[in-house]
């Protein structure tokens, strides 16, 4: 899904082709979803006649800055995707618009037309982005609540190591809040702990300086090396753990096998191997590493934050298994209990929403499934155990009769 570099490659995209240029033609589509705060008509008329001056980002945000306000927000989730008619923008798979479709798409959420006849639009199939019309987008919500831009922004080393010394929540986490660090999403977290060689599950106020200095290391050069390439994956260094990511069963990077676990409420591709717990929780740590998942207490809302909260104790408590117990009730066949989080990140509200399924895997219907099978085999163990009393029985009465 769209992240920092996906979003400053189309960000790029529009400074190039359309600043000093003039909106003759807007649509907007009928989707409040998408669409908020504003009707079509007011949107449409707040564009025209308006000349691009400046094209700005945020974290996964842009927005347009036109020669007055209100200017038009964009917030990508986990499909959003600028296109320019007849310019190369870097696409990515979830985006899923083809150059073979009609233009503008029929997933287009903004259409404008330039005094020079250029075309742009901004599409979402998935309906998971947000299109607004602000008067000064980033003095308002979502941007106004964003941490420091990881590109534009970036911590010192001495800042980051500072900071992550107050942190006690699994560095995953932590990386995963917007309003710790704005543009650092799934790929991007698994990738620089991955390069760092570190247990996404560490928490953060645990990490050597040693560690925190190699982590800040990272961050710039996977961010850069993606920036470089336009976003384009295909151009990533071969050796990156983004490539092997997506494979789940035997996927292995550099010939070490990858795993895979639940660390901030999402999908998280590690190396046993190479990314080790270290101190405490290296002693505490317990059962079979795919099945260790982060514990997380509170409620849900998420709009910039993947997960934030920070764990009762100094050691972000590490769960063995996601069986259920012998003498317990599974709650909810295997559903997770609320996830309380600052404010909603629409990223990841596809993972609570009835729309299309999202290609992470959905770990709360993995924990369904085992769940269900737990219940089988014990209704199967049941069954049987109820065959061989019967069975018993008759062999009694049977040599009853016999003795008689």
């Amino acid at each position: 899904m769209p992240e920092l570099p996906e979003v400053e490659a189309a960000r790029r995209a529009v400074e190039e082709h359309c600043l000093g240029k003039k909106i003759k033609k807007a649509v907007i589509a009928n989707d409040p979803k998408v669409v908020e705060g504003v009707s079509r008509s007011d949107f449409e008329a707040a564009l025209l006649g308006r000349t691009v001056v400046a094209a700005h980002r945020k974290g996964k945000n842009l927005w347009l800055q036109l020669d007055s306000p209100p200017f038009p927000s964009f917030q990508f989730g986990m499909a959003g995707a600028i296109y320019i008619k007849g310019v190369a923008i870097t696409k990515y798979k979830r985006s899923a618009v083809k150059d073979t479709e009609e233009w503008p798409s029929k997933y287009s959420k903004l259409f404008v037309e330039l005094d020079d006849g250029l075309e742009l639009s901004f599409t979402d199939k998935r309906r998971f982005a947000r299109v607004r019309l602000l008067k000064d987008p980033a003095a308002v919500p979502p941007i106004s609540e964003l941490g420091p831009d990881a590109l534009l922004e970036p911590m010192t080393v001495d800042e980051f190591i500072e900071s992550l010394s107050k942190k006690k929540i699994a560095i995953k986490s932590l990386l995963l809040d917007q309003s710790y660090i704005a543009g650092i999403g799934n790929w991007i977290a698994d990738e620089v702990l991955y390069q760092a060689r570190i247990h996404p599950l560490q928490v953060a106020a645990s990490l050597s300086k040693e560690n925190c200095a190699t982590l800040h290391k990272c961050i710039k050069e996977v961010i850069e090396k993606a920036i470089e390439v336009g976003a384009d994956s295909s151009q990533f260094p071969k050796n990156w753990i983004f490539h092997f990511r997506e494979k789940k069963s035997k996927a292995f990077v550099d010939g070490k096998k990858i795993d895979f676990i639940n660390a901030g409420g999402r999908t998280t591709a590690y190396v046993p191997e190479l990314q080790k717990l270290i101190g405490n929780q290296a002693a505490k740590a317990v059962g079979d590493p795919k099945k260790r998942i982060s514990k997380r207490k509170g409620g849900a809302n998420d709009d910039n934050v993947d997960d934030v909260n920070e764990p009762a104790n100094e050691d972000e408590e590490i769960v063995g298994s996601d069986k259920p117990k012998i003498g317990t009730k599974p709650r909810g066949r295997g559903k997770k209990p609320p996830i309380k989080r600052k404010f909603e990140d629409i990223e990841d509200d596809e993972d609570n929403a009835g729309g299309d399924p999202a290609d992470d895997s959905d770990d709360e219907e993995d924990n369904k499934k085992k769940m269900e099978k737990a219940t089988t085999s014990k209704r199967s163990k049941a069954v049987k155990s109820s065959l061989k009393k019967v069975q018993t029985n008759q062999k009694n009465k049977t040599a009853k009769k016999k003795a008689k």
